[in-house]
């Protein structure tokens, strides 16, 4: 029987282990679906590897914009990292076991992190109102000050809104069942298999989800409407039509974004619809983190210009060693 290690306590046990749900995918398709997860985890995190890469070693993108979107890939390569590899696992193998700190450390991480890309978000939102809409204000408010002290801010929030439920949470007692229907450590799943009262500690996590995910979304919502506002006053058609494509492109990651994570997480009693949740989830941390470097960096024209230029570089650098020329 599939249960975990556990010791006598009072009337009943202590989870000391969790063990994660076979993936529902039929044997036959089993590896190509690893083989379609594995090449989008690699290419998320091949994508914003180079984003923070090129705006490091190129001068001409060591603007605020940039430093926002490296910071932001950053996140997001720890994100996916936490618990893509953990999917690609179950997949391939099956069920998999994770000790109870070890599944506590994983929600945690994933959890501030989370809440740490959703600020970011609203940062970047609002870096680029100010840019469109005012422009000649830009320079001096988006100092290197300022967005060192956005995104430390955006660091500390994610970490107070979302470390007291997950602590309190773990607090909790566990006395089985220990088998979690998802690929990870999320805060429903955890909820849902508690003995003890969680309800205090869902409605604390529902306000504080709500704050985190409404409070970036306002902001964004602003941002993007007075973008919007300013695109049609443009007075080339098509300029305002390439500005439209880019800011279409830009809400289309973000309703994903926002969609799954309000699926998942809006919701007072996180008992309710825990299976159900696994397929969002993909969403929010398989496609969206494919789609993002992509569409805030990779479409952009100096992103293009920088990366051939250091093509240029390494190839030149390459040529001069193989004619023995000095560097």
């Amino acid at each position: 029987m599939e249960w975990l290690m556990a010791k006598e306590i009072k009337n009943g046990t202590l989870v000391l282990e969790f063990i994660f749900d076979r993936f529902p995918v039929a044997e036959h398709l089993r590896i190509l679906f690893f083989l379609l997860h594995l090449l989008a985890y690699l290419a998320s995190l091949m994508g914003n590897m180079l984003i923070i890469t090129i705006t490091c070693v190129d001068h001409r993108l060591q603007t605020p914009m940039y430093f926002f979107l490296s910071m932001f890939s950053s996140v997001e390569c720890c994100f996916i990292t936490t618990v893509i590899p953990q999917l690609l696992t179950i997949i391939l193998s099956g069920r998999q076991k994770i000790p109870f700190m070890a599944c506590i450390s994983q929600a945690f991480v994933y959890l501030v992190v989370g809440a740490t890309g959703f600020f970011l978000l609203g940062v970047l939102s609002l870096d680029r109102f100010l840019a469109i809409c005012k422009p000649l204000h830009y320079p001096t408010i988006m100092s290197p000050r300022m967005c060192f002290l956005l995104v430390t801010v955006s660091l500390v929030l994610g970490f107070l809104f979302m470390a007291s439920p997950v602590v309190m949470l773990s607090q909790s007692f566990y006395c089985g069942p220990n088998i979690i229907p998802h690929f990870f450590c999320d805060f429903g799943p955890l909820a849902n298999l508690s003995c003890s009262e969680t309800r205090s500690i869902e409605m604390l996590f529902f306000t504080l989800a709500i704050i985190v995910l409404f409070a970036s979304l306002l902001i964004a919502i602003f941002a993007y409407s007075n973008i919007v506002v300013t695109i049609v006053r443009l007075p080339s058609a098509r300029e305002r039509q390439r500005a439209f494509s880019t800011c279409s492109s830009h809400l289309i990651v973000l309703s994903l974004m926002y969609g799954s994570c309000a699926f998942i997480y809006l919701k007072p009693k996180q008992r309710s619809r825990v299976d159900i949740n696994r397929e969002a989830a993909l969403v929010n941390t398989v496609v969206t983190p494919l789609l993002n470097p992509v569409i805030y960096t990779l479409r952009n024209k100096q992103v293009h210009q920088a990366l051939r230029d250091a093509l240029s570089r390494v190839q030149l650098h390459r040529y001069q060693r193989s004619t023995h020329l000095p560097l």
